[in-house]
């Protein structure tokens, strides 16, 4: 199921809807997202199609006119992908093909792909893996396109129904079976985990493409995979590093991203075990992105969710460089000031300032304010590490005050 291979650049479009719940704001913001799956997964996206509705349609999930156009610019325009935004039923996948006759994703189908890709190590593959089975499990019909022939007539009833029959338990023997091999390496991993002794444990958590391997990379001069590509890093990456003579573990974990299909979530929890035992976590936050916001809610929707929301977190707001408001001419008595026209300055006026001194801004790629970084790590980790052994506390001095 698994294929690791490099792909040709594929033409494809993007397909979003403009509803009550996701403006024309939000649903182009979803739009570029999808835009930037599309050229991880090894696609160009040559136009967008949007619609407004209320809902969408549960045939073809577009309206009939929008569809038509659609499939008018395919046929002229020789594309061989069509790529939605929202993930469809696998009855609104099956109708869509046979209107468009060319390859239907889906936002849920367009990760799963990427993420296939990435798998590096057998565990992420086995996860890849299992996420992929559950997503067609309930799809298997609409790919038995070859028995359409035989949907009556004399001698040709129930063969094809029975083949699909047989996928699927072939299918869910082996979601089964890959459950079974996912506790076993979870076993190991634990044990792994505990063999670490009593160090103390600080996660790099944050949206994909914030730049948590460029900071892993910089700060435990190791050679994690960085890229500026979404989910560049599936495999948990564990470092230990020394800042001046106070050791402790660094890991590095898989990004986070709105509308992540619940096959991953579930599938990923137990590469999130890295998560739920660190003793600090470093929230990376992309603070050039727009949006960034929204991200960071997300992130903590997810921690949440796998109940890591209460542990100490210091926020790191990276690719400071990058960082640009939106002119705003003085003169310009119409145009509101908004959050966009900030500066870094007035951002961190805003809530941030509350954070005090658990919100760092930096730059990994261009090492600018690491000093304070790794000022600020060393004094949280110092504080943990006495906590756990009162009688340590001499080893580890103040950081101004450690030369080493």
């Amino acid at each position: 199921m698994l294929e690791k291979k490099d792909i040709a650049l594929e033409r494809a479009v993007l397909i979003g809807v403009v509803t009550k719940d996701q403006d024309e704001d939000k649903s182009k913001e979803y739009l570029d997202e999808l835009e930037f799956l599309t050229f991880t997964a090894g696609g160009y996206a040559v136009k967008r199609f949007t619609q407004r509705m209320d809902m969408p349609n549960p045939k073809t999930f577009m309206g009939t006119g929008k569809i038509e156009e659609i499939k008018k610019y395919i046929d002229e325009n020789d594309i061989g992908t069509a790529i939605f935004d929202d993930e469809l039923s696998s009855a609104q996948e099956r109708n869509i093909s046979k209107i468009l006759n060319c390859k239907v994703l889906d936002r849920t189908n367009l990760i799963l792909d990427i993420f296939a890709q990435r798998a590096q190590t057998s565990y992420a593959r086995t996860q890849v893996e299992l996420a992929q089975c559950e997503y067609l499990l309930p799809r298997l019909r609409g790919m038995w396109t070859h028995l359409e022939r035989q949907k009556g007539g004399i001698g040709m009833r129930g063969p094809g129904e029975t083949e699909i029959e047989t996928d699927r338990r072939i299918v869910r023997d082996k979601i089964a079976l890959l459950k079974e091999r996912i506790k076993t390496i979870d076993k190991q991993m634990s044990v792994q985990r505990g063999n670490r002794g009593a160090m103390v444990r600080v996660a790099l958590v944050g949206y994909t493409n914030v730049g948590k391997s460029t900071l892993m990379n910089v700060i435990s001069k190791s050679e994690v995979f960085a890229e500026n590509k979404l989910f560049a890093t599936l495999d948990t990456t564990v470092r230990k590093v020394v800042i001046k003579n106070l050791p402790f573990l660094l890991s590095d974990t898989v990004g986070f991203i709105r509308k992540l299909p619940t096959q991953l979530v579930e599938s990923f929890k137990s590469t999130l075990d890295e998560v739920r035992e660190a003793d600090l976590l470093l929230h990376i936050v992309d603070i050039s992105h727009p949006n960034f916001e929204e991200h960071i809610d997300s992130v903590n929707k997810i921690l949440g969710e796998i109940k890591s929301s209460d542990k100490p977190t210091i926020m790191v707001f990276n690719k400071i460089d990058s960082y640009s408001a939106e002119p705003l001419d003085e003169d310009d008595l119409e145009t509101e000031r908004t959050k966009s026209h900030y500066s870094l300055d007035e951002w961190k006026q805003t809530w941030m300032s509350k954070l005090g001194n658990n919100a760092l801004f930096i730059s990994a790629l261009n090492k600018e304010n690491l000093e304070d970084f790794k000022k600020r790590v060393y004094e949280e980790v110092r504080q943990i590490h006495i906590t756990r052994f009162p009688y340590n506390h001499f080893l580890y001095p103040d950081y101004d005050e450690n030369q080493a």
